[in-house]
């Protein structure tokens, strides 16, 4: 498009519609190429209305103080938060903060702003703070692929002609001094939460459904394969429907005895596999994060009966609240499995 052959009110509307579309989240590379303008020239607009405002974009404007970072540099910022890791430019620290970023631009352009300055910057790059999804580094991605494309649709295919119901399992720890959550103190003083010394913990299994199901069991010992089959009884208990279970690769789920278990259900109960290193396709993680940062979290635990009534209280809770357990297969990895 050339834009010069635009009025300047068409050119002004465009100038806004390619700017107010970054800040609402989308990319500048992407607006660029819906608008059919040149990626540099969309820079260009927002290092204008960084410096100006919505006023800076009238095209009938001209003049003005010079933008501090113009759109080439604006462009670069963009391109190396959202592509580089901070260790790659040998920070210590793995996730972007806007005091790195800062550094970043004074180092590489000569330009000192203020966390305010940076903080705007980027929100008008269409960036904001998100909570990362962490994944292991010996995830292989083809693996994670394949369970999605072939893996997972042909479980439950197998699960329809079966009229199977399935449940997705898991095993997690609680401790007594797990705090969640914020607090109000005297501004500079980081508080202190005071619990005993003695800490405490309890171990866990869970399984849920996609239809709102949750099943639980608290043990006070290691979960091993035996657990694992007290845990596998009760799941089938007075099921009048066929399971199928997926669990992720522990050695206790791959145990020999649990193998023999499994075929003695007489095809009642079958279990499948989870790639390797992938925490973040299991609906049932939710679980543990809802149980560790909106009850066990939140409150002051001093033994180890009131632990084990905080648990088992608010597991109860979930289980009477289907609307929540299906809540758990609508984050962005496990909706696959609604």
């Amino acid at each position: 498009m050339d834009a010069r052959q635009l009025s300047h009110t068409m050119l002004t509307e465009l100038r806004k519609r390619g700017v107010a579309s970054v800040q609402d989240g989308q990319s500048p590379e992407v607006v660029s190429s819906a608008l059919g303008i040149n990626r540099a020239t969309m820079y260009g607009w927002l290092a204008r209305y960084r410096c100006g405002g919505w006023s800076a974009l009238d095209a009938q404007k001209r003049g003005g103080r010079k933008p501090k970072l113009d759109g080439k540099a604006m462009r670069w910022v963009y391109m190396t938060v959202t592509q580089k890791n901070p260790l790659q430019l040998q920070f210590t620290f793995a996730l972007w903060s806007a005091k790195m970023v800062g550094q970043l631009i004074e180092q590489r352009f000569g330009v000192k702003l203020s966390k305010a300055s940076v903080c705007r910057l980027l929100n008008q790059l269409g960036l904001t703070p998100q909570r990362p999804v962490w994944r292991a580094y010996q995830q292989h991605p083809e693996a994670v692929q394949k369970w999605l494309d072939e893996e997972y649709p042909r479980i439950r295919r197998l699960a329809r002609k079966s009229k199977a119901t399935i449940f997705f399992g898991d095993e997690a720890g609680v401790r007594s001094d797990h705090h969640a959550g914020t607090t109000w103190a005297i501004r500079g003083k980081t508080p202190v939460v005071s619990s005993t010394g003695a800490r405490f913990g309890l171990n866990l299994i869970s399984a849920v459904s996609a239809q709102g199901e949750l099943r639980f069991m608290t043990v006070n010992c290691r979960v091993g394969a035996k657990v694992f089959i007290d845990f596998l009884k009760r799941l089938l208990h007075n099921s009048e429907r066929t399971i199928f279970l997926i669990v992720d690769g522990h050695p206790a789920h791959k145990a020999k005895v649990v193998s023999k278990f499994v075929k003695s259900t007489q095809g009642r109960l079958q279990l499948f596999i989870l790639p390797p290193y992938s925490p973040e396709l299991n609906p049932d993680e939710r679980v543990w994060n809802d149980l560790k940062n909106n009850a066990v979290g939140r409150q002051r635990i001093d033994s180890p009966k009131q632990l084990l009534k905080a648990v088992i209280s608010h597991l109860r809770f979930v289980q009477k609240t289907p609307h929540r357990v299906r809540a758990y297969f609508q984050n962005e990895t496990t909706k696959y499995a609604a």
